[in-house]
């Protein structure tokens, strides 16, 4: 007895923003991947059908899209990806130092406050 099969695998290739052809807004869309596999005693052998998807987190949407579009997509995602690395999304107002006064107004010390100058009104 032979037992003989297929099985499908589902990769999360990038997370892109794009405008929905459904619903039109611009929403986070998921470049997803599926791949059907020959199985043979329930081992996976080979792959023998690829697919890309994107689908819109907005209303669910999904669409196909070609292997080329597929990789263009791929890559553009790669590009953004570093180009955010060095960016600051916002500046974190309770860092120690960069700006004259900032700093954790509840922190002990480290700002140079004397008593009675602000700080904490419970600390002597």
């Amino acid at each position: 007895m032979i037992i003989f099969g297929t099985k499908g695998y589902i990769y999360q290739l990038a997370i892109l923003t794009l405008v929905c052809g459904q619903c039109g807004n611009p929403s986070a869309h998921t470049l997803r991947k599926r791949v059907s596999k020959f199985t043979l005693f329930f081992v996976p052998l080979f792959p023998y059908s690829t697919k890309h998807y994107t689908q819109c987190t907005f209303c669910g949407v999904e669409h196909q899209v070609p292997n080329e579009q597929a990789e263009q997509l791929l890559a553009q995602s790669a590009t953004q990806a570093q180009q955010g690395v060095g960016q600051q999304h916002g500046a974190n107002p309770f860092a120690q130092g960069g700006q004259p006064g900032g700093g954790n107004p509840f922190s002990q010390g480290g700002q140079g406050q004397q008593p009675g100058q602000g700080g904490n009104p419970y600390q002597r």
